[in-house]
């Protein structure tokens, strides 16, 4: 069995982390911070395929979750501050660390979706 893959295409992984076309590699996936653009301004790819759904949320509010929980156990653990230092330090972290890894990961399932032909599933009739 073999793959049928372009040698010229892009890695789907660093395509998505750095938000460029999943075809290409060099178009902007984006628009905006999250808004996708309608087509790649290199490739013309149409990107309407592209839905991640809610999953870029899920593994943002895991491996955010997991990060920032962490270092907030470890510093009560280690130096047991009053409740505003938790929230003084760890709210703004929690947002940072969310907003940091949302687009990249967006980025990531939505190339990879693209890379893997995903599609809604249909029942055959």
């Amino acid at each position: 069995m073999t793959l049928d893959r372009d040698a010229s295409a892009p890695s789907a992984i660093l395509a998505g982390l750095t938000g460029r076309c999943p075809r290409c590699g060099r178009g902007p996936l984006f628009s905006g911070f999250l808004g996708l653009a309608p087509r790649c301004d290199r490739c013309g790819l149409d990107l309407a395929f592209a839905d991640a759904g809610d999953g870029p949320a899920v593994f943002v509010s895991l491996i955010g979750g997991f990060v920032v929980l962490g270092i907030a156990l470890a510093t009560e653990l280690l130096y047991e501050p009053p409740i505003w230092v938790h929230l003084a330090i760890f709210l703004p972290m929690t947002a940072l660390v969310c907003a940091g890894l949302l687009r990249p990961l967006k980025g990531l399932l939505i190339a990879l979706q693209y890379r893997n032909k995903a599609a809604e599933g249909r029942l055959e009739g």
